[in-house]
């Protein structure tokens, strides 16, 4: 998979996933911008890691929730580079709360940076990939969005529509070259993980047919192939990322 003189935008490009697709363009020789909301330290700790790779990085900070936080980077991005090849949206957050312990102002709060997120970073990007008629989006939702999560209501739903998203996008943006698609991954070694009670743990290791917690990079690998002409018919898809948790009766 080439990416060279490809431009890749990366939201949420500072976390253990993000990150690790920030890196993996960047070795295939794509300028990628990392995009941060508050982790500044963590976006400079990846630029600096991608510094002697075939392509280059910069990290910008952008508010996914915030339309016209993500139409101001997008922007500046094409402005700069003349084109928007790749986007992903990797920005995301979970907890553990009955649902009748959610607040409305957490159900809003979960619903804004997953699938409103996901909706202005889409809709910012299709708008330039159009101009050109190609274009490889890539939407991280999860496994709950499929399956339903114990205890996260709020997640599963924000992450669900994210899926319906991906699918009704895949056909509008179709006659424009554009694909459109999801990664739901399961178990990953990510700081959310520490989140996530210890018997959960136990028993997910347990029924995952690969018997282990997942790495970023193997979510990354994933993200990256859908977002490589290598993908070129497929669009409107989940990619499931869970070492075969999924298959458990």
């Amino acid at each position: 998979m080439d990416f060279i003189d490809q431009v890749a935008i990366v939201i949420g490009g500072s976390g253990a996933i993000g990150g690790a697709v920030v890196k993996m363009l960047a070795e295939r020789g794509a300028r990628v911008v990392a995009g941060y909301h508050r982790n500044a330290a963590a976006a400079a700790q990846i630029v600096a890691a991608c510094q002697d790779l075939r392509g280059a990085v910069i990290a910008h900070q952008v508010d996914a929730r915030d339309l016209q936080s993500v139409e101001t980077l997008v922007s500046s991005v094409v402005e700069e580079h003349g084109r928007l090849d790749v986007t992903v949206f990797c920005a995301g957050a979970m907890r553990f709360v009955p649902i009748d312990s959610i607040s409305a102002a957490q159900w809003r709060e979960a619903l804004a940076l997953h699938l409103e997120g996901a909706r202005n970073v889409c809709r910012a990007a299709l708008r330039r990939m159009m101009r050109r008629r190609y274009g490889r989006i890539v939407a991280v939702a999860a496994l709950h969005g499929l399956a339903g999560g114990p205890q996260q209501a709020d997640f599963s739903a924000a992450t669900g529509g994210i899926l319906g998203l991906v699918r009704t996008l895949a056909r509008e943006a179709a006659p424009w070259n554009i694909t459109v698609n999801a990664v739901a991954p399961g178990l990953i070694e990510t700081p959310q993980l520490a989140a996530i009670p210890e018997e959960m743990r136990h028993w997910g290791e347990q029924v995952i047919a690969l018997r282990r917690i997942g790495r970023p990079e193997e979510v990354a690998a994933a993200i990256v192939f859908l977002a490589s002409p290598l993908a070129s018919y497929i669009t409107g898809q989940t990619l499931v990322v869970d070492g075969g948790w999924r298959m458990a009766p």
